[in-house]
């Protein structure tokens, strides 16, 4: 996601490919990926953070996709997936969204391309 607001040249693959998924009517989200995204994009040290009003413009407008929030359950079941599997807590928690919304596919950068995890494919979509 916030390859979709990089204004570095560097990045304009990974914009346009991040805006392409951005764009589809497929997609599924969870709470916690807004909320980083949030965090991140507004950040004081970021080369030209989002206003505010902008980036909530922005997750208001994702808001269109499912979005899996985050709950008890949700928590338990990343916890379950951390302890069998080894991924972080947070990385955790998104397959546990993923899987809890009935997604094949998790689209990540900084997981390991085409593995399985709870019958969630992971994909690096700039590959």
């Amino acid at each position: 996601m916030l390859y979709s607001i990089s204004r570095n040249p560097a990045d304009a693959l990974k914009r346009e490919r991040a805006i392409a998924l951005l764009g589809r009517e497929d997609g599924a989200l969870s709470v916690q990926v807004l909320q980083e995204f949030y965090v991140q994009a507004t950040r004081a040290t970021r080369p030209r953070p989002l206003p505010h009003e902008t980036a909530v413009g922005l997750l208001t407008a994702w808001t269109r996709f499912k979005v899996q929030e985050i709950t008890l359950s949700l928590l338990t079941s990343a916890l379950e997936i951390k302890a069998a599997h080894g991924f972080s807590y947070w990385d955790s928690a998104i397959i546990a969204a993923a899987r809890a919304l009935g997604c094949r596919e998790l689209y990540s950068e900084d997981m390991s391309h085409g593995q399985e995890v709870e019958r969630v494919v992971i994909v690096n979509p700039f590959r």
